[in-house]
């Protein structure tokens, strides 16, 4: 089992804590228990929310002794300091091999222990040149959805903080049960992290404009050998229309869109079949086994018979 502890700081935001309650916490009876969630407070009691009303929590900062996660979340001010205790513990479990994880501005309290230092992080795009200036060494990278360095990962607005975590799972557990959990939330099962945030200039896509009925369209039809240019012709644009529209929307290109489909495919059959790679190939639109090893190393960086020895059941 293992064991997320997610930090609460008085005045805790109440949205990232059920972010993880979601993902981290529900027993969901078609999915095997493999978390343990607890909350932890530097002083068990009530604790102030951004909501109005005080959370009960029960367990003090001795949780984070044996936790294998631990979760910074956003708080009120968001750069008010951690005190020397929580500072302490949070070091303590990223030393002894404990991943730690930041959702939104909580990337805020994460670079005060000094684990940012000198590495890529993000977080609220509104927030990003108060937290470059707060904390020089930090890299901020403000056109990213979250960024994962094994040990230590952060993530841009609470809702790519899902985004975020969802992703954490994949990488434990297989993307099949990323994807059932992501179904239970009613979400996309997968947004790559290197998508764009939303900025304050670039204006809302029209209601004519969506991809929504696009994504759906192509998600239904990945064995079909589907192009850029069978994607445009559905929406009845150019090209360059739809690539400007998914820059817009996904921050990403229709091409590397698809991709990422089928490669999430790919890993979904890996875990919960028994199909040769040759049959796989053909069902997510990739031809041939050639094809799909070529495509899977390089996004996933293994091997589809090293994934499928790693997650498969």
């Amino acid at each position: 089992m293992h064991r997320v502890v997610a930090l609460a700081q008085p005045i805790q935001s109440t949205f990232e804590l059920a972010c993880a309650a979601e993902v981290f916490g529900i027993k969901r009876d078609c999915l095997p228990q493999y978390y343990d969630l607890r909350i932890c407070a530097e002083k068990p009691g009530p604790v102030p929310t951004t909501a109005g009303y005080d959370m009960l929590v029960t367990e003090g900062l001795s949780a984070l002794d044996s936790a294998d996660t631990v979760l910074v979340s956003s708080r009120r001010p968001i750069d008010a300091p951690l005190s020397p205790a929580v500072l302490k513990k949070v070091k303590r479990a990223h030393k002894r091999g404990c991943r730690v994880v930041s959702i939104c501005t909580g990337a805020f309290g994460l670079a005060q222990t000094g684990l940012l230092d000198n590495r890529r992080a993000t977080t609220h795009w509104a927030r990003t040149d108060q937290l470059r200036e707060r904390f020089p060494k930090v890299q901020v990278d403000s056109d990213v959805l979250y960024i994962d360095h094994g040990d230590v990962a952060t993530s841009a607005g609470a809702g790519a903080g899902i985004d975020l975590l969802l992703h954490l799972v994949r990488n434990d557990l297989g993307a099949a049960h990323s994807v059932h959990i992501a179904r239970h939330m009613v979400l996309p099962p997968h947004r790559e992290g290197g998508q764009t945030q939303y900025a304050a200039d670039v204006p809302a896509a029209q209601p004519d404009q969506s991809l929504g009925r696009l994504l759906d369209w192509v998600s239904d039809r990945l064995h079909e050998p589907l192009s850029v240019e069978d994607m445009a012709a559905y929406l009845q644009v150019s090209a360059r229309t739809l690539a400007r529209r998914f820059d817009e929307q996904l921050g990403t290109s229709p091409g590397r869109w698809l991709l990422a489909q089928r490669i999430t495919a790919t890993r979904a059959l890996l875990e919960e079949t028994d199909l040769p790679v040759e049959a796989i190939a053909r069902r997510v639109g990739l031809a041939s086994a050639t094809n799909l090893r070529r495509r899977f190393v390089a996004a996933v960086r293994t091997t589809p018979a090293a994934y499928r020895r790693t997650f498969k059941p």
